[in-house]
């Protein structure tokens, strides 16, 4: 599931890749190298996921802040 650009990826896609990342470095049959490598792009798919979530939150914001104002104008129209 990795992909070589985690900022293409949806969320879903991303936390997957992590937490396949998570899995192999849980495993002993890595060294260093690896490990060190795995957990960068770890913090890559990390950032991504962190991202999609404030942006969904930002959408939530929003749609918070108007939904007074939309239910006002549904029961001012009733």
């Amino acid at each position: 599931m990795e992909s070589n650009n985690p900022a293409q990826l949806s969320f879903e896609q991303a936390l997957k890749a992590l937490e396949e990342i998570v899995d192999k470095l849980g495993g002993s049959a890595n060294n260093l190298d690896d490990m060190l490598a795995l957990y960068a792009k770890g913090v890559e798919y990390l950032k991504q996921c962190q991202a999609k979530l404030g942006e969904a939150e930002a959408k939530i914001r929003i749609l918070s802040e108007e939904l007074p104002g939309k239910m006002q104008e549904m029961n001012n129209g009733s």
